[in-house]
């Protein structure tokens, strides 16, 4: 019972209201102004709840902006501007340009997306391994420290040394590529010169 007092009291308010704005004495709200009553720079959280975050305070920077009823002179002007301009264009040539605008945004689309798989897979390509670290670090141990290689010199490759011959240059030890030259009956006088380098006259050892 008590339930049904309350909505019957509730019911009978909301006629009473209905009646209120029914009447024809009652200015229509469209044309009444909102003003604010109260503005404060501080924020608001329950503005925030009803704006869903859009606006934190209600202030006299933004009063303006959201309780405007009609947009900017500038807008309003382009408005009319635009309406005018395709009040001029005919049906079929509107049909025209709508398609020829669709057509311009499904290629944009497509260089987009295309765009799109070319950067991932190149990112996919970069991100592959393209070497071995294994080979590139055996090769770099031989080139440095000769790991790995062989001892045994191709026939030809250093020259035979006979014994007995005075004037023999010693052979730095390792050095595969430098040839002994025998410096029998040089004048003592005379320094030969080989590949730039003084060598020692006969009969004294010989310095590379």
């Amino acid at each position: 019972p008590s339930v049904l007092d309350s909505f019957a009291l509730l019911s009978g308010q909301l006629n009473t209201l209905n009646k209120v704005l029914k009447h024809e004495k009652t200015p229509l709200l469209r044309n009444q102004v909102i003003i604010p009553l109260v503005l404060s720079p501080d924020r608001d959280e329950e503005i925030m709840r009803q704006t869903e975050g859009r606006v934190p305070v209600f202030s006299h920077e933004v009063v303006p902006d959201h309780l405007r009823t009609k947009p900017d002179p500038e807008v309003e002007e382009q408005e009319k501007q635009l309406i005018t301009d395709a009040a001029r264009i005919s049906p079929d040539a509107a049909q025209k340009q709508i398609q020829s605008l669709n057509k311009m945004c499904s290629n944009l689309l497509e260089k987009i997306s295309k765009e799109e798989r070319e950067s991932e897979s190149g990112g996919l390509r970069q991100n592959k391994q393209t070497f071995n670290p294994a080979d590139t670090n055996a090769l770099v141990a031989a080139v440095a420290f000769g790991k790995g290689l062989s001892n045994r010199r191709p026939p030809g490759s250093g020259g035979s040394v006979q014994s007995g011959q005075p004037g023999a240059g010693a052979i730095i030890a390792g050095a595969s590529g430098i040839q002994q030259v025998p410096m029998t009956g040089a004048p003592a006088q005379q320094q030969p010169m080989l590949a730039g380098v003084q060598m020692a006259p006969a009969g004294q050892p010989g310095k590379v």
